[in-house]
C-alpha cells in the first residue's frame, strides 16, 4: 500500500507535468465486494493436487475502494485521495467488483470484449502500485506477489523438465510485520510467502534440476518458479557457464555485491513501493534529534577571540562558502544561456588530464585514468552528466549526455514527455514553485570503481557524487547562477530513456540549476531621530 499512498500524495500536486488527475475523493457510490469469483485454470504441479485448483488473481490492495464519480467515471480511492481510472462501460464496473477478492488472471485473458476491458482496468490499477496478485489453493494463500514498479504484471516464464534453476544471489527473505517476504534488488516485485512455500524453496539455494523438483513432496509448482524466474529471484544455470558468482548476468552485474545494488535500488526511486522521502515515518514515536549536538563535557576552549585577532579581509573563497545556498525558484524571463552552461561544464566536470597505467604488467590489464576537477576515490572518475534541458538560450530543449572529454553535449533520442516528467519529478522533490532550467541527472558508470573496490564500492561513488555536488554548487554561486541538490530520482525512467540496465549505469545524484528568480528587497528599518 505504501506505493498506493505516495503515488496519491504526488498525483494530488496538479503541477506535476505527465501526471493524471488526483483530488481529494468526494463520496460516491462504492461497489460493492463480489459473494462469488469467476472460474479459473488450474495450476501446473503438485501444487494444483489435492483437489483444490491454485489460482492466480488479480486483487484490489486491501485498503483501495472503486467509486463511481459524476459523471460515470470510476476512481481509486485510498486514504482520502482518488485517482481517476477513465469511463468503462456498466458490465466491466459490474465485474470489476470481483477484484476485491481477486479475478483470476484466466478471466482476464479472454478474447471477449467484457475481459478486454476489465483487463485494461486492472492494468491501469497495477500502473498505480493498487494491484497485488494472490496465488491461492482453496483458503489457502501460497504466495502473494507485490508489484514494485509500474509496468509489472505477472508473466510465467517458461521451464522444462530439463531446465537447472537457482536462487539468485540477489535474493533474500526477511521479516516484514508477521509476514515472510522474498525479494531482490534485481526484480519488479516482491513475494509474500507462506511458511511452507518459503521451506519449499530453501532447497534452492544449490542448483537443482527442474524434473527433480517436480518428484519432491511439497514441490511449490512450476507457476511460482516460473514467476520466481520472471522476477529474476532465480534464474536458469547455463552450463556453459561458470558456476558461482560469474554464473548470473552480464559482466556488469559479476561487479556488483549484494549490499551495494540493494541499498542503490532501494534509497531511489522505480525499484520498490516503500515510503520514500519525507514522509516523517517516526513522528508519532520518537522524538526528533536537536539541530545542534549537545556538547561533550570536558575541557572547552573557545575560539572567537582566535578568530577576531586575525583581522584579515575575507578572502574570494571563504566568501563563496558563505554566499553559496540552495536556489529553487528561477527567473524564467532571463533563463540561463548556453555560454553559461558550457562554462560551468568546463569549471566542474571537463577532463584535464588523462594518462595509463600497467599496474598489472606487461601481460595485465591496462588501466586508464583521467584528473577532473572534483576529487574521486581512486582518479575513478566514475560520474557521467546528463542535462535535461528545460530553458536554455542557445539549446533546445531535450535530454544531453556531457561528453567530458570532448566538452561537448551530445543529444539522446528521448520522447519530450520524458524529460517533463523528470523535470516535473525535479520540481516535485525541491517543493519548488518554477522548474529547474537545466536539470544534472549524475549518472555512475558502477564498474568503474566495483572493478577495484570490494565491499565499499557504492560507498566511494556516493562520496565523488558529494564532492562534485559542492563543485557545482561553488561554480554556480561564483557565476551568480542558482542551484539545489535533489535527493532522489528514478532509476528505472532513467533505464528506459537511455536504454541502459540500472547494474550498468544509472543515477546517483541531481542538480537543478537555473538563473536565479528576483527577490522582493528587504523592508528597510525607520529611519532614527
Amino acid at each position: 500500500m505504501a506505493k498506493a499512498i505516495a503515488n496519491g500524495k504526488k498525483l494530488s500536486r496538479s503541477k506535476r507535468p505527465g501526471a493524471r488527475d488526483s483530488k481529494k475523493a468526494q463520496p460516491k457510490k462504492i461497489l460493492k465486494k463480489p459473494s462469488k469469483t469467476p472460474p479459473a485454470r488450474a495450476a501446473r504441479g503438485k501444487a494444483a493436487a489435492g483437489g483444490a485448483q491454485a489460482i492466480l488473481a488479480a486483487r484490489l490492495n486491501p485498503q483501495v475502494s472503486l467509486q463511481l464519480q459524476s459523471g460515470g467515471a470510476l476512481a481509486a480511492c485510498f486514504n482520502d485521495y482518488s485517482i481517476e481510472l477513465g469511463t468503462f462501460s456498466a458490465r466491466a464496473i459490474d465485474a470489476a467488483e470481483a477484484l476485491y477478492d481477486g479475478l483470476p488472471l484466466s478471466f482476464l485473458a479472454k478474447a471477449d470484449a467484457l475481459a478486454r476491458e476489465v483487463h485494461q482496468l486492472a492494468k491501469r490499477l497495477a500502473m498505480f502500485g493498487l494491484m497485488e496478485f494472490p496465488f491461492a489453493q482453496g483458503d489457502s494463500e501460497l504466495f502473494v506477489i507485490e508489484p514494485q514498479t509500474a509496468d509489472y504484471w505477472p508473466e510465467p516464464a517458461k521451464i522444462g523438465a530439463a531446465d537447472t534453476i537457482v536462487l539468485s544471489r540477489f535474493a533474500y527473505m526477511r521479516r516484514r510485520g508477521d509476514e515472510l517476504v522474498l525479494e531482490s534488488p534485481r526484480s519488479s516485485a516482491l513475494f509474500r510467502v507462506s511458511a511452507p512455500t518459503a521451506a519449499a524453496l530453501a532447497i534452492l539455494s544449490n542448483p537443482q534440476p527442474v524434473r527433480k523438483l517436480r518428484e519432491l513432496a511439497g514441490f511449490p509448482g512450476d507457476d511460482l518458479l516460473g514467476l520466481l524466474l520472471d522476477s529474476q529471484i532465480l534464474f536458469k544455470v547455463d552450463a556453459k557457464r561458470e558456476d558461482g558468482r560469474r554464473g548470473e548476468g552480464d559482466d556488469d552485474l559479476v561487479l556488483w555485491d549484494f549490499h551495494d545494488l540493494l541499498f542503490h535500488t532501494r534509497s531511489t526511486e522505480g525499484r520498490h513501493a516503500n515510503p520514500l522521502g519525507g514522509v516523517y515515518p517516526h513522528v508519532d514515536h520518537i522524538a526528533p534529534l536537536p539541530a545542534v549536538r549537545p556538547p561533550w563535557k570536558g575541557e572547552r576552549i573557545e575560539l572567537t577571540g582566535f578568530e577576531a585577532a586575525q583581522r584579515e579581509p575575507v578572502a574570494p573563497f571563504a566568501a563563496l562558502l558563505q554566499a553559496r545556498h540552495s536556489v529553487r525558484d528561477y527567473d524564467d524571463a532571463h533563463p540561463i544561456n548556453v555560454t553559461e552552461l558550457a562554462t560551468l561544464l568546463e569549471r566542474t566536470a571537463r577532463i584535464r588530464t588523462r594518462w595509463d597505467s600497467d599496474d598489472f604488467g606487461p601481460d595485465g590489464p591496462v588501466l586508464s585514468y583521467t584528473s577532473r576537477p572534483y576529487p574521486s576515490g581512486g582518479s575513478a572518475y566514475a560520474l557521467e552528466l546528463y542535462l535535461a534541458i528545460g530553458k536554455c538560450d542557445g539549446l533546445a530543449r531535450g535530454f544531453y549526455h556531457y561528453d567530458a572529454s570532448a566538452h561537448a553535449l551530445v543529444r539522446l533520442d528521448v520522447a519530450g514527455q520524458q524529460v517533463d516528467e523528470m523535470i516535473g519529478a525535479a520540481v516535485y522533490a525541491m517543493d519548488a514553485e518554477s522548474s529547474p532550467q537545466v536539470l544534472f541527472t549524475i549518472a555512475a558508470r558502477f564498474g568503474r570503481v566495483s572493478w577495484k573496490y570490494a565491499s565499499l564500492a557504492y560507498a566511494l561513488i556516493l562520496k565523488d557524487v558529494g564532492a562534485l555536488t559542492q563543485t557545482l554548487y561553488l561554480a554556480a554561486t561564483d557565476m551568480g547562477l542558482g542551484g539545489c541538490a535533489i535527493g532522489t530520482g528514478n532509476i528505472d525512467q532513467f533505464a528506459k530513456m537511455t536504454g541502459l540496465a540500472i547494474h550498468v549505469e544509472g543515477p546517483v545524484g541531481h542538480f537543478a540549476l537555473g538563473r536565479p528568480a528576483p527577490q522582493p528587497p528587504e523592508p528597510s528599518s525607520a529611519p532614527s531621530g
